[in-house]
């Protein structure tokens, strides 16, 4: 086939024949190996493939795995080449991800900071915004660079349409209301999501004890002016339940850190200051214990290829934040594995499968935070 003008014909290899070296199971019984050219057209016709999609290094292979299946006789599917798709912050080198498995940057394939679809899945992106992510982009010979925002964008907006909404504290802070009796009980009736009725709503049962995340409660005698919610001489409107306001405050003799805050609860419909905002919270007793995993980019910069070190040297080794004590909603306690939810104010999160793993706690993977952070550059 010299005569041709494409020089993959030339000297195109079908398979070899090996009777030097042993193969690693038959031993010297089998020495017949087929090659890419002549296993890749052949095995797509017998499982009746019907249309091949590579990448366009491999335009010129087209004619060989065309030509064999002529040569046998048999059923040939139709080869498409694509640009390839590249996103920021990431790599998808199949060679570099193995290298981030094996040297342990990553925990594996699936490890939520990759994006390999087993990894995106354990995420918790939905396939439908993946969808609509490739048919927004198109696909084009090209090679093309896409921001990763882009695809997180698809996901939030997916998300934000379909998953319920519950409650999350990272870091627990104990508060008590003082002015309520000790048996104080109260059924809260909560939408599963405020936008839309049609998901109906669910309970939750307040007593005398909570949980607020502790960055919500400022100690200091001179608050930021933009801080708006619980310190001592603001109050904070408490979702669905009504409005605290600051009484007194235990320390933690170790820590320095408050321990317990206490409160006065009004839970009047027109309350006599109105609050600046509501923060989330979940009630001591039936609360249930949840490790987070908050995930940021593995990478620092947009195109790690770039760093003059090379790009090992551009993995950002604190991608990865685990919160181990986290409290979590009690209307989660039947989430199941790849279930998705909105915290409200933290993020878009899916349930891990290490979720009561050995008998452990929930876990939940950061999907992508409730808005695009708008200092990600």
């Amino acid at each position: 086939h010299m005569q041709l003008g494409n020089p993959c014909m030339w000297d195109l290899v079908a398979y070899r024949i090996d009777k030097t070296n042993a193969h690693h199971r038959t031993g010297r019984k089998w020495c017949i190996y087929p090659m890419y050219d002549f296993t890749h057209c052949l095995c797509d016709s017998l499982e009746n493939i019907t249309h091949s999609l590579c990448t366009t290094e491999f335009i010129l292979a087209r004619e060989a795995y065309y030509w064999v299946c002529d040569q046998v006789g048999v059923y040939k599917a139709v080869q498409w080449e694509y640009g390839r798709l590249n996103l920021t912050n990431t790599i998808l080198s199949k060679r570099k991800l193995t290298k981030l498995v094996e040297e342990g940057v990553v925990s594996s394939w699936d490890d939520p900071r990759l994006y390999t679809l087993a990894a995106v899945r354990r995420r918790g992106f939905p396939p439908a915004a993946i969808n609509r992510f490739c048919e927004e982009i198109g696909i084009t010979t090209a090679p093309t660079v896409v921001d990763v925002r882009k695809l997180e964008a698809f996901v939030r907006d997916d998300l934000n349409k379909t998953t319920l909404r519950r409650m999350c504290v990272l870091e627990p802070l104990l508060v008590e209301f003082v002015n309520v009796p000790e048996d104080f009980k109260r059924t809260i009736t909560l939408p599963n999501d405020p936008r839309d009725p049609s998901k109906g709503e669910s309970t939750i049962e307040l007593t005398k004890q909570i949980y607020i995340d502790a960055c919500d409660f400022d100690q200091s005698e001179h608050p930021d002016p933009s801080f708006f919610r619980l310190s001592m001489f603001q109050t904070v409107g408490l979702y669905r339940v009504g409005v605290i306001s600051f009484v007194r405050v235990d320390f933690d003799s170790e820590t320095k850190k408050p321990s317990k805050v206490y409160v006065n609860l009004d839970q009047s419909e027109v309350p006599e200051i109105k609050p600046k905002t509501y923060i989330q919270w979940v009630p001591k007793g039936t609360a249930l214990p949840a490790e987070i995993r908050i995930f940021s980019d593995l990478f620092k910069s947009v195109n790690p290829q770039a760093n003059p070190d090379g790009w090992l040297a551009d993995v950002n080794r604190d991608s990865l934040r685990i919160v181990s004590n986290a409290l979590v909603d009690p209307r989660l306690a039947s989430a199941q594995i790849e279930e998705k939810f909105q915290f409200q104010r933290v993020g878009y999160f899916c349930v891990d499968p290490d979720t009561k793993k050995d008998g452990g706690k929930l876990v939940f993977n950061l999907t992508v935070s409730i808005k695009e952070d708008p200092n990600k550059n």
